[in-house]
């Protein structure tokens, strides 16, 4: 077994957690990977290949991210469409995706061995106005920009408008994004491995503003109105990618890839919802302003 390790030296104990766990796979006999840009700092650990960022993604049978959710995020796309599994070592706050905390490590000892439940995890698509096409795990998200003060959204599916809104943007999410800005915005935890595309309102000017969960092969359709001259971002698992104005389109489907999520101890997901969600996170703002 080929593992590309995948680390986000942003994180506190990122280098620490990349050493430990390194160790540990290789006592299992696992074949180790990394990018090239990281030699000259992980350089003193000969268990590691190194090679083209590129080059790790085809050659391994799974992605090992160490980092946060968001780290995950930055290379799913690639490992989608490789077909390779990614498994997540958290060193962030959260970390829904990510079914390993740092006292799981030794878990890693039993991955050679298959010692895991796969979570197949549906993706997005976003197509904007100008006709490029964007893959998301997490969300899609159409916010009004700084220079707008007052934004319409007309939402349709199947050429019907299922809601026409005067908020501060939209966020249609998975369900691995369920517990992501949609949350926050109001919407429902769903199971992670449920298919459908979750439709939630941003600060709608309405009494009745709800969540909606919508059919994985529905076809979205959102339409903007805005004054002249100003903007609605298009941002798609965090990141920016397009500046829309008035009138302009996007639509959104399911998305031709999937990304298998793999789980080394089989509660992850509620196990997280329970110990994160209901207690102070990690790191929390009190601790971190002292």
């Amino acid at each position: 077994m080929k593992a590309y390790i995948y680390p986000n030296l942003d994180k506190n104990n990122c280098a620490e957690y990349t050493h430990e766990a390194c160790t540990i796979l290789s006592r299992s006999s696992v074949e180790l990977l990394m990018d090239s840009a990281y030699q000259s700092i992980f350089g003193s650990l000969d268990l590691l290949d190194y090679k083209t960022h590129e080059e790790c993604i085809a050659d391994c049978d799974v992605v090992i991210v160490i980092g946060g959710d968001g780290t995950i995020l930055k290379c799913a796309e690639a490992a989608a469409r490789k077909k390779k599994p990614i498994l997540g070592i958290n060193c962030g706050r959260l970390g829904f995706m990510a079914s390993l905390e740092h006292e799981d490590l030794e878990l890693l000892s039993g991955l050679k061995n298959r010692k895991y439940t796969v979570s197949p995890r549906m993706m997005l698509s976003v197509k904007t106005s100008d006709g490029i096409t964007y893959n998301a795990l997490n969300d899609i998200v159409v916010s009004k920009a700084d220079d707008c003060k007052i934004a319409d959204f007309k939402v349709s599916k199947g050429g019907t408008t299922i809601s026409y809104l005067r908020a501060d943007g939209v966020i249609f999410s998975t369900a691995t994004g369920s517990t992501a800005y949609s949350m926050s915005a109001g919407g429902p935890i769903i199971e992670p491995e449920t298919r459908c595309i979750e439709f939630t309102q941003m600060c709608a000017h309405s009494l009745f503003a709800r969540s909606m969960i919508l059919l994985p092969d529905s076809e979205i359709n959102v339409l903007l109105h805005c004054a002249e001259g100003s903007h609605a971002i298009v941002n798609v698992d965090g990141n920016n990618i397009a500046r829309i104005t008035d009138k302009a389109e996007i639509t959104i489907t399911s998305s031709d890839l999937t990304l298998d999520i793999l789980d080394l101890k089989g509660d992850s997901f509620f196990g997280s919802v329970n110990e994160k969600l209901m207690q102070p996170l990690k790191g929390s703002t009190g601790e971190i302003l002292k």
